[in-house]
């Protein structure tokens, strides 16, 4: 870990023309510590503004349908989705839902962890060229690339709007927990991601094995399906994953018409602290390094 010790310049003696004062920055060796001092994120919050603001302009630069791809990509995937497994398979939703609304509050929370859990992996790698020049915050490359895919769900929050006023469903008391929730698919998708770019840096294997892994949690997932189509014996299984409890109580929030599952809220939030600390630890043992490996 690298600390900063700032003093001021000599006093001049007499008959010495004074000049400005400046400080004086020295960057050494410090203890190492398991968390990272917020203090620092404090001094170094303009450059985390800016790399969020980075972010978002390098996501759609040089497209030619820009944001639009942040509408289309979610509704593409309900429209599949509902021909696939609603109208084909049969399946419906629990709570008495229309299946395209139940998708959707699926997918959102899903495509924002998605898209930001990979855009986070991979984010040290492709800020070599900055993270070999200066030092500032390390934590701060993937922070601000979960950051940036905020926007975007934002922007599908308001899609959802939208198809909530055509299926005449109405808000309901649930929204409360909806910041939480949101709070939660966030911290999720910065610990796994803080995790995978801290390992992609020395393992170039990751950002191979990133999109198959993804793939493979989108699907034991109940993103396009309830949890009560497998058997109750099986649904403490599903619980233990921290998307289980994420995507059911999204759709409880949101259209209120069953009960929130705290349970599997509470092992979610639990799984989510255990990743964290483990992406923490982790980051901070492999910081160092990172300079002269990446």
């Amino acid at each position: 870990m690298l600390v900063t010790r700032t003093s001021e310049a000599a006093v001049p003696a007499v008959g010495e023309v004074e000049l400005p004062r400046r400080p004086l920055v020295v960057i050494e060796a410090g203890k190492r510590r398991f968390l990272f001092k917020l203090s620092e994120f404090w001094e170094y919050r303009e450059l985390l503004y800016f790399l969020i603001w980075r972010d978002i302009k390098v996501r759609y630069k040089q497209t030619a349908l820009g944001v639009v791809w942040v509408v289309l990509q979610p509704l593409l995937m309900m429209m599949i989705f509902t021909l696939f497994f609603g109208k084909l398979a049969g399946i419906r939703a629990d709570d008495g839902i229309p299946y395209p609304l139940f998708a959707y509050a699926g997918l959102l929370p899903w495509t924002f962890f998605a898209t930001a859990a990979n855009s986070a992996g991979n984010s040290l790698v492709n800020s070599a060229s900055l993270i070999t020049k200066i030092y500032f915050p390390r934590l701060m490359v993937p922070v601000a690339a979960v950051g940036a895919v905020l926007v975007d769900l934002a922007i599908s929050f308001c899609v959802l709007a939208v198809l909530m006023v055509y299926w005449r469903i109405p808000p309901n008391r649930g929204l409360v927990v909806l910041p939480l929730l949101i709070c939660l698919v966030t911290g999720l998708a910065l610990a796994f991601g803080t995790l995978m770019t801290a390992l992609n840096v020395r393992y170039r294997d990751v950002k191979i094995a990133l999109p198959f892994l993804l793939q493979i949690w989108f699907f034991v997932s109940p993103i396009i399906y309830p949890v009560s189509i497998l058997p109750a014996r099986w649904h403490w299984v599903m619980a233990l994953n921290p998307m289980t409890g994420i995507a059911e109580g999204f759709r409880a929030a949101l259209y209120g018409r069953k009960p929130f599952a705290w349970t599997a809220l509470a092992i979610s939030g639990a799984t989510t602290l255990v990743l964290f600390a483990i992406a923490m630890f982790t980051f901070k043992r492999m910081e160092k390094s990172f300079a002269d490996i990446i």
